[in-house]
């Protein structure tokens, strides 16, 4: 086997690894509608994906006041928890994690979503095991601040210029460049090809099948 190009291979989770771009988008929508606010239409609400959730709903509904906050999490949370269970992984890609797994790279997660969304949401699909750190909304600063990355770095001891940061969002790939690392972006999730080539990456690919492949070929 060829040396490898990256020691640490960093995922970001919604419309990455799970297809659930739609389904969260549905929940803010409808959590609006549930306190009579504005609805963001869907490139609006698709565009704070991965964000953590503050931001977001600064982004999606700007003119929610901060009194209302609370109202607005516990409404989103109410209609994307009531059927997360129903969301699934993009087709091929438990297999892609599990191949780099065994090939021996180091696998973290860093997400817009919360601890507690995320640990059920690595349970759920069964990916759990295969990652060896990650990092949330809540215990880090947001995207497109780098801390999420540089944390993981620091606990597995990788340097930036072996590490790969995969994401579905300028979020992502803005969180990769202020963090010094490379970056993949996906344009099967939250954001567009024409919004993802706005931030730098070294490749982009369509499909589940078009990451795994490109991994095999650059990783």
């Amino acid at each position: 086997m060829s040396a490898k190009r990256y020691e640490l291979i960093v995922f970001d989770w919604d419309g990455t690894l799970m297809d659930s771009a739609g389904a969260i988008v549905r929940a803010i929508q409808a959590a609006c509608r549930d306190l009579d606010l504005p609805v963001p239409d869907d490139a609006r609400a698709r565009h704070v994906i991965g964000l953590g959730l503050d931001d977001a709903l600064h982004y999606a509904v700007p003119m929610l006041t901060r009194s209302r906050y609370p109202d607005m999490v516990a409404r989103y949370r109410y209609h994307y928890l009531s059927r997360d269970q129903e969301l699934v992984l993009f087709d091929g890609i438990a297999a892609t994690i599990e191949r780099l797994a065994a090939g021996g790279w180091w696998l973290a997660v860093a997400t817009g979503k919360s601890r507690v969304g995320l640990d059920r949401a690595l349970a759920h699909s069964g990916l759990g095991a295969h990652f060896h750190a990650t990092r949330t909304a809540d215990e880090c600063f947001s995207k497109p601040h780098p801390a999420m990355l540089e944390e993981l770095m620091a606990e597995l001891s990788v340097p930036p210029a072996q590490t790969l940061m995969i994401g579905d969002t300028t979020h992502d790939l803005s969180m990769a460049q202020n963090a010094g690392v490379d970056a993949l972006a996906v344009s099967f999730g939250a954001h567009d090809v024409d919004t993802l080539a706005s931030v730098p990456s070294v490749a982009m690919v369509a499909t589940p099948g078009a990451l795994d492949q490109w991994l095999r070929d650059n990783a």
